[in-house]
């Protein structure tokens, strides 16, 4: 069975406030120009996810409702994961085996280096660094979510928002 892997990196993040947690930092003016484009990008490759999960910290949380708007992804469906903070690609993974297997195209938007990490592990890829905003779409042959930790997949999309 094919399913669909998106890992998205959050979009660009305000340090102006110095105050702030690193968890509770918020989009900067960039973050928030950029990921609307980036969420018409993947309507545009015809990408129809049946869950979004993110990270929990502000500014993932932030990337995923703007991307879930654009694809006229219900807000309301949107899955919350603290695990998925800074999390290593095995810790990513762990999330994904918890998902139901009814889900065969699912976002995952959270941080580097786990989600360069996990693109490169998974498909082979030779990503230096997601950029923010950026997205590897992967095409996975897994009966399960449970076996991700086993499978290997094809790198079918790479975009960021500077790509040319």
């Amino acid at each position: 069975m094919l399913r669909h892997l998106t890992l998205l990196r959050h979009a660009k993040s305000s340090w102006q406030e110095s105050g702030l947690s690193d968890h509770d930092r918020p989009l900067s003016q960039r973050g928030l120009q950029d990921a609307p484009v980036m969420g018409r990008r993947i309507l545009a490759r015809g990408t129809r996810p049946s869950l979004i999960i993110s990270s929990t910290a502000l500014r993932a949380r932030h990337t995923a409702q703007i991307i879930a708007r654009e694809l006229g992804y219900p807000g309301e469906f949107l899955q919350r994961e603290p695990e998925l903070y800074l999390a290593t690609p095995e810790q990513i993974m762990a999330v994904l085996a918890r998902q139901a297997d009814s889900f065969r195209n699912i976002i995952v938007c959270g941080h580097n280096p786990g989600l360069t990490e996990l693109a490169n592990q998974l498909a082979g890829c030779d990503i230096d660094n997601i950029p923010t905003c950026g997205m590897v779409v992967i095409e996975l042959k897994l009966q399960s979510w449970a076996g991700l930790a086993n499978a290997s997949g094809t790198r079918q999309i790479y975009d960021y928002p500077k790509k040319p």
